[in-house]
């Protein structure tokens, strides 16, 4: 599970390096204007295109054929790498639901503020996790009540 949150925090440094060339949203600037818009916008939709080209060679992959290792080992082995690849395609499938509700959300005008509380969420966060939708602050007492929950 690790291995998918570093491919997608890789795929996403990929992304943002084709588009800070030009530009990189600073405090400077009104919150939320329409430069960084169109700059979080680009930066889910390149996203969300690198999920789909990942995914389709996965599947490209998968049509190839079965695996046909004699070894029982090797094909415990291709078995495992193949579940797990199909895992992360997975979470990646529900990353970019999440990238729908962001370019839904810049779209109506609600990008970059917490659902919960409706603060800015804030440049920095937003650059990290450009889906997020709560502030930190919101997003650690979801995560406490959470876990009470869960504990319960």
């Amino acid at each position: 599970m690790a291995s998918a949150a570093f491919e997608d925090t890789d795929a996403l440094k990929q992304v943002k390096a084709v588009l800070e060339p030009d530009y990189v949203p600073s405090d400077d600037e009104a919150y939320m204007s329409e430069k960084q818009l169109n700059y979080f916008r680009m930066l889910l939709l390149e996203w969300k295109k690198s999920i789909h080209t990942a995914s389709s060679a996965t599947l490209q992959s998968l049509q190839d054929g079965p695996i046909r290792e004699p070894d029982l080992n090797d094909r415990a082995s291709s078995e495992t790498d193949w579940s797990i690849e199909l895992r992360t395609r997975d979470r990646q499938r529900k990353l970019t639901s999440k990238i729908d509700a962001a370019l839904r959300r810049i779209d109506a005008g609600e990008y970059g503020y917490c659902e919960v509380t409706g603060d800015p969420i804030g440049l920095r966060r937003l650059i990290a996790r450009p889906v997020a939708t709560m502030t930190v602050e919101a997003q650690e007492a979801h995560e406490r009540r959470e876990k009470i929950s869960r504990d319960d």
